[in-house]
């Protein structure tokens, strides 16, 4: 049966405008989205078949292009909006971050960290860095390295600084693993971080390492 036939208030467009988009559950949001099914399947039995297929939304939305394109109901039209969606959503938690004291919204900072970072399949170490008022300034991401290790230049990290005028920066890393739990190495290199910017007068206020759906903060650990 499609969608259309179901009852009115069923529908998940409907159920969506009259209760809210969190009163669905991840399947019907990404029906909404394909808004088409398949011969013999609707959107929705679309949807949880792509969930089933790559997991969680988190594995879909981080589906490269051909993989993406090689399922049926989908196309470049899907993969393109999909895309605008996502990066949406970035711009919308950076513009939040620029707007306000950073360290008034930590679930501002985890949020966009995860957006931008939580995704990536090879380590990357990336830094926010923030004028006096501790507002965003730029974000950057320096080093890309292997599956499980990127090399730090605190030098590069001391350049940009300079360069945007920072008074302070966070810095962040992902785990590809989904772990974010701090290595000692993490922890190493935070506290000679620390030491290095602190002769440019530039304070480093946190550390984080994030995952897929999730980023740890080494100050809320008492490991900073």
């Amino acid at each position: 049966m499609s969608i259309a036939q179901w009852p009115t208030q069923e529908r998940p467009r409907e159920k969506l405008l009259s209760l809210g988009a969190a009163a669905l559950s991840e399947a019907e949001l990404l029906a909404i989205f394909i808004r088409t099914g398949l011969p013999g399947k609707s959107a929705i039995d679309l949807a949880r078949d792509l969930l089933t297929q790559f997991g969680n939304l988190n594995q879909l939305f981080s589906a490269n292009r051909d993989e993406f394109l090689a399922i049926p109901g989908l196309g470049k039209a899907k993969y393109a909006q999909l895309q605008a969606v996502l990066e949406l959503n970035r711009r919308h938690l950076q513009e939040k971050l620029i707007q306000g004291d950073i360290l008034d919204s930590p679930d501002d900072v985890r949020a966009f960290l995860i957006s931008k970072l939580g995704h990536r399949q090879r380590e990357t170490f990336a830094c926010l860095f923030l004028n006096h008022q501790h507002q965003l300034v730029k974000y950057q991401e320096l080093f890309c390295g292997t599956l499980n290790h990127a090399e730090i230049y605190p030098r590069e990290i001391a350049k940009s600084a300079l360069a945007y005028n920072a008074s302070a920066i966070i810095i962040a890393h992902n785990h590809p693993s989904g772990d974010v739990k701090p290595s000692q190495a993490d922890i190493s290199m935070t506290r000679e971080l620390k030491i290095a910017l602190a002769l440019l007068d530039v304070r480093i206020l946190d550390h984080f390492v994030v995952g897929a759906n999730q980023a740890c903060s080494l100050v809320e650990l008492g490991r900073f």
